[in-house]
């Protein structure tokens, strides 16, 4: 490589800077007067926004700013102008009742606002963002209820929760391991899991007797799920026999949960929110659709 080899480009017309590799010269193609200005202003502005705005970590936290501003000051602030603009809806829904909120078209509409912003921060992830559930997470816009789909029943479930143990006062009710604790045999199992699909209309897989699996059913499952298969609201046993299935209906799944049991669950959400946002969740859940 050659550094005193510097002169001008036949095909560009522009001076080389010496260096040379292998006969390829190396043109002296500095960078625009007008990016280079824009860079140094970049660098200016940032010292800038280091000394205004919180920018570098110090022992015991950070540095303030000359400003002393901080996104968590700004969200805090936000959020207040945020409840003061909504604390007259919400003195009316604190002073008024489940049943009186559905009947009054100001307070419903106030109810449905704030229960969607509610619902959509912290039930969304389980149930779906339109409440059209999931696998092991109910549908809410349907009329099927494992525990009840009056008022009273779901602000009871959203309060207190499902098998939620930090909560005395939680619904309580999981579907016994029939397979795994040896209650039933495998020939048994197979015959009462097609006897439960057929209570709605699903095909006998694998020629199952379906007379033995109506007896296993009417000694084992009718003290929770009901002697025709309805469910037990009480219970939260569900209702076999109107093809809405929660975990699905496939003959793996349903003989699944024969063997090995189970109960979902859900957080009770006394203490997480307050009672108005509970009071306003209620009432949107109510009025998706599927509400009794």
């Amino acid at each position: 490589m050659s550094t005193h080899n510097i002169k001008v480009d036949d095909h560009t017309g522009t001076a080389t800077t010496g260096h040379e590799w292998d006969g390829i010269a190396e043109l002296n193609t500095p960078l625009p007067r007008w990016w280079l200005w824009t860079f140094y202003a970049c660098i200016l502005w940032a010292i800038g926004y280091w000394i205004v705005y919180p920018a570098w970590p110090i022992p015991g936290g950070f540095t303030k700013g000359m400003f002393g501003w901080s996104s968590r000051n700004e969200v805090a602030q936000n959020v207040a102008e945020l409840q003061q603009l909504r604390a007259p809806g919400v003195a009316k829904l604190q002073a008024a009742s489940v049943a009186d909120i559905e009947k009054n078209p100001e307070l419903l509409a106030i109810a449905r606002q704030h229960g969607g912003a509610a619902f959509a921060n912290n039930c969304a992830p389980c149930h779906g963002a339109g409440a059209q559930g999931a696998i092991g997470y109910p549908n809410l816009n349907d009329d099927d209820w494992l525990w009840g789909g009056k008022s009273a029943d779901i602000q009871q479930t959203i309060e207190h929760g499902i098998r939620w143990d930090a909560d005395k006062d939680t619904r309580s009710g999981a579907m016994p391991s029939f397979g795994k604790d040896g209650t039933l045999k495998a020939d048994e199992i197979k015959n009462v899991v097609q006897y439960v699909r057929s209570l709605s209309g699903l095909p006998n897989e694998g020629g199952a007797d379906l007379a033995k699996g109506k007896q296993i059913f009417a000694d084992n499952c009718a003290a929770c799920h009901g002697a025709e298969g309805k469910g037990t609201q009480e219970m939260g046993a569900p209702n076999l026999t109107d093809k809405i299935w929660l975990y699905g209906s496939d003959t793996a799944t349903i003989t699944n949960r024969v063997v090995n049991g189970g109960g979902g669950q859900m957080p009770a959400w006394t203490g997480r929110l307050d009672p108005v946002t509970i009071k306003a969740l209620t009432v949107y859940v109510h009025t998706l659709g599927g509400g009794k």
